[in-house]
């Protein structure tokens, strides 16, 4: 467990106390989307699994579309709960969301409940729910969780594994991936580059799959959201039902600053 401050132990018990409640208002959701500390009950440093800022699943949205929806390591929701939110749907989307951690369900059902949970490990579960229009993840990095075999990647990081998986029940993905393993370099940094490490190579010659920048997000304007480490990483987006197309360098995105919820316009 990591060691809250003050603000956030107290923040957490608020959130806890709103989650005690059977239907929560938007604003309570939000509430404990920003501050319900993942880190306060279990050991997610060394998981490598790290709860999305809110004001970066507000960005994140941007590169996700279509009426059928998965969220795989959903945590407790905060990147289906943007993206269902978002104005302007024809109609609301079908969101699945599966997560391994029964307390991060148990909360995620609370905070969406339009959504359908499931507890249980992703490679197992999502193979068997049909197809989706987009895939969606803010997977644990690294070698912390042992990568699953069977969807094409043969190496050993399970964000890669979850992306492969990805490919296999969706047409389209977007995922937040550490900053080594997106295969570029654009948050950060004065300009788009593309970088290919060994373990990129890997991933891209087991898979086919190209991952790209999509409309470009500098997820360093909202370094100071998360709550419990601040790693350097990009939003990837990547295309599963057509062939694998050249690099292309999208031009670079105005920087942003932090959002706020009267911004967002969700309601």
């Amino acid at each position: 467990m990591a060691k809250l401050t003050r603000k956030q132990a107290q923040l957490h018990r608020q959130a806890c106390d709103l989650l005690e409640k059977e239907n929560l208002t938007f604003d309570e959701k939000w509430f404990v989307l920003e501050h319900w500390n993942e880190g306060a009950n279990h050991v997610n440093g060394s998981a490598g699994a790290f709860f999305t800022p809110v004001e970066l699943a507000a960005d994140f949205r941007l590169e996700v579309s279509g009426d059928t929806v998965i969220d795989l390591c959903a945590g407790i929701g905060t990147l289906a709960f943007m993206y269902y939110h978002l104005p302007h749907h024809d109609t609301p989307p079908q969101i699945t969301c599966i997560d391994i951690n029964p307390a991060y369900v148990e909360v995620g059902k609370k905070i969406l409940p339009e959504a359908t949970w499931i507890c249980g490990d992703v490679h197992e579960v999502a193979p068997t729910l049909g197809r989706f229009h987009c895939a969606i993840s803010n997977p644990p990095f690294g070698r912390t969780v042992k990568a699953s075999a069977g969807h094409g990647y043969t190496g050993a990081e399970f964000e890669y594994s979850v992306i492969a998986l990805a490919s296999k029940i969706a047409d389209f993905g977007s995922f937040i991936l550490p900053q080594q393993s997106a295969g570029f370099v654009y948050s950060g940094a004065r300009y788009y580059e593309r970088r290919n490490p060994q373990k990129y190579k890997r991933f891209a010659e087991d898979t086919g799959i190209h991952l790209d920048a999509g409309c470009g997000i500098d997820t360093t304007v909202h370094r100071d959201g998360w709550k419990t480490a601040a790693p350097a990483c990009e939003v990837v987006c990547c295309e599963f039902d057509e062939p694998e197309a050249p690099a292309v360098v999208p031009l670079p995105a105005m920087r942003r600053g932090p959002l706020n919820t009267e911004q967002l316009s969700l309601f």
